[in-house]
């Protein structure tokens, strides 16, 4: 029985823990299935404050998950973030993983 547990240890290792965060999964799990998001879509859908999403959007550009675009729209400024190549690579990985961790985990008998 500890030899499966240290195994299990071994394979949590495996997951990215920038993309493991709730917060930061939201965000690149929405943008994972389009080809970009405009800021207020993302904020809209993960309910984020401003503050908060400017701060895991800053961390997932500086690992080079996402790139952020700034640009005028009808005279107004807008925000696109969009997965990068490396970005889109690496929530595959994480996908992969996570798929792999729940395939190894026991069923359980809901019966009483």
């Amino acid at each position: 029985m500890s030899n499966n547990k240290d195994n299990t240890a071994t394979n949590y290792s495996n997951i990215d823990r920038l993309i493991h965060e709730p917060a930061r999964y939201d965000i690149m799990a929405l943008l994972y299935v389009v080809e970009q998001a405009e800021y207020l879509f993302i904020q809209n859908h993960t309910e984020m404050t401003s503050g908060n999403l400017t701060t895991h959007i800053s961390k997932l550009e500086k690992e080079g998950y996402l790139s952020v675009q700034k640009k005028f729209v009808r005279k107004k400024p807008k925000t696109f973030l969009r997965l990068t190549s490396n970005g889109r690579k690496a929530f595959d990985n994480y996908r992969s993983e996570m798929k792999k961790q729940i395939s190894t985990l026991p069923e359980v008998s809901n019966e009483p």
